[in-house]
C-alpha cells in the first residue's frame, strides 16, 4: 500500500454541501487499492487484517478520519465487514467476497433495526424487514447484516445490492456526519440466494471480537480529534494569538488529551488483535480506550471552541463542520455500559494494575 497521505479532496458539490456523499474520496480509496488492503495477500490484498499488521491498519483508519470523519466512518464499516468475512466465512465465500472487494464494492455492517420491522429470515430462506441507521445506504453494495432466524438465533449475511436501491435517507437529518448517507434499507422480498451466509448462527456476537472490534472506530475518531487540534493551532497562528498564555494552556491540554488517546487506542488495537488474554480482559482494554476517547473528544471540542470563539461557529470556518462531525460521531451506543463494565472487571479481579494489559 502506498504511504502517500490520503488528503481526500472533495468535489465542488461535496465542498459546497456537507450533505453530499463523498464520491470523490471513496473512488480514490478504490483507485489506490485501499478497499482491498485488509484482505490477505493470498486473496489479493495487503494483509492489513492480520494481527501483525494491526498498527498499519490503525494508522490508516486514523489518517482517513483525520481527512474526513464521514469517509472514515464508511471505510471503518468496510474494514469491519471484511474482518467478519475473513474470520467466519467458508473458503469459497471468502474468495468470492474478496473478489468483490478487489472489484471496488463498498462493504458495511448494518446491525441496528427499527423497533417494529427488524430483519428476519423465514423457514424457506426469505428475508422480511429492514435495517436502520445504515451508513452508506444506497452506496454500500455489499452490506453485512444480521437476520433473526425462526429459532431466535441470528445469522450473518452479506447481501448483493445495486447502488441506489432499497434505501430511504429521508430521516437522516442530523447535526453532523451528514455525508455518510445513513438511512433505512428494506430487504423484504430478497432471499438467501441474493447473498451469502457468513459463519454459523450467533457468530456475529461472539466475544471478544464483537466488542473488541470497537477499537477501529476509535482510531477513526482519533483522526477527527487530530483535525480539530490542527485547526485550533492554525487559527491561533493566523490570528497571532498563539503567544497568549491562556491560549497556550488550552492548546497544551488538547495535546495531552490527544496523545493520551493515541497511546490507549494503540494498546487496545494490539490487545484485540493478539487475543492472548481472556475475552473479558480484552473487552475491558478496548472499553478503557473507548471511555477515554469519549471524554477527551468532548474536552478537545470545548477547548477549541473557547479559544477560537465565535469565528469557529461560522459556516465558512473549517472548525464548524469538523466540530459537528466529531460531536455526532462520538455518540456511540451505551457509553456508560462500556465505562462501568471496564471498571467492574478490574474491581472484581486481583491482577495488579500494571499487569492488566501487558505490552506485546
Amino acid at each position: 500500500m502506498s504511504s502517500t497521505p490520503l488528503h481526500l479532496v472533495p468535489s465542488p458539490v461535496e465542498a459546497a454541501s456537507d450533505d453530499a456523499f463523498p464520491h470523490v474520496a471513496i473512488n480514490r480509496l478504490r483507485r489506490e487499492g485501499r478497499l482491498s488492503a485488509p484482505l490477505p495477500v493470498a486473496l489479493g490484498g495487503e494483509g492489513l487484517s492480520e494481527p501483525e499488521q494491526v498498527g498499519a491498519l490503525r494508522r490508516l483508519l486514523t489518517e482517513t478520519g483525520r481527512d474526513s470523519l464521514p469517509v472514515g466512518r464508511l471505510f471503518e464499516g468496510h474494514v469491519n465487514a471484511l474482518a467478519l468475512v475473513l474470520r467466519y466465512a467458508d473458503p469459497g465465500t471468502r474468495e468470492a467476497l474478496a473478489r468483490d472487494a478487489r472489484d471496488g464494492h463498498l462493504f458495511g455492517v448494518w446491525n441496528t433495526e427499527p423497533k417494529e420491522n427488524g430483519l428476519t429470515l423465514d423457514a424457506v430462506g426469505r428475508l422480511h424487514g429492514a435495517k436502520s441507521f445504515a451508513s452508506g445506504a444506497g452506496f454500500v453494495t455489499r452490506p453485512l447484516v444480521t437476520a433473526r432466524m425462526p429459532d431466535g438465533r441470528s445469522l450473518m449475511l452479506v447481501m448483493r445490492l445495486k447502488a441506489g436501491e432499497r434505501a430511504d435517507l429521508g430521516e437522516w437529518r442530523v447535526h453532523g456526519m451528514r455525508a455518510t448517507a445513513t438511512g433505512t434499507v428494506d430487504f423484504s422480498g430478497l432471499s438467501l440466494s441474493d447473498g451469502a451466509v457468513i459463519g454459523a448462527p450467533d457468530d456475529y456476537s461472539r466475544q471478544p471480537f464483537f466488542f473488541a472490534g470497537a477499537w477501529r472506530f476509535l482510531a477513526v475518531q482519533l483522526g477527527g480529534m487530530e483535525a480539530v487540534v490542527e485547526i485550533f493551532r492554525t487559527h491561533m497562528r493566523d490570528t497571532g494569538r498563539g503567544g497568549d498564555p491562556h491560549q497556550q494552556a488550552r492548546f497544551g491540554r488538547s495535546l495531552i488529551a490527544l496523545e493520551s488517546c493515541r497511546l490507549l487506542v494503540a494498546r487496545a488495537a494490539e490487545v484485540a488483535a493478539a487475543e492472548a488474554l481472556a475475552p473479558e480482559r480484552v473487552v475491558a482494554c478496548v472499553n478503557l480506550a473507548r471511555a477515554a476517547i469519549d471524554q477527551a473528544g468532548l474536552d478537545v471540542l470545548t477547548l477549541a471552541q473557547r479559544s477560537v470563539g465565535l469565528a469557529g461557529f461560522l459556516d465558512d470556518h473549517p472548525l464548524e463542520a469538523q466540530m459537528r462531525d466529531l460531536a455526532t460521531y462520538l455518540r456511540q451506543p451505551a457509553p456508560d455500559f462500556a465505562l462501568t463494565g471496564m471498571a467492574a472487571h478490574v474491581l472484581d479481579g486481583d491482577t495488579p494494575l500494571h499487569e492488566l494489559w501487558p505490552e506485546a
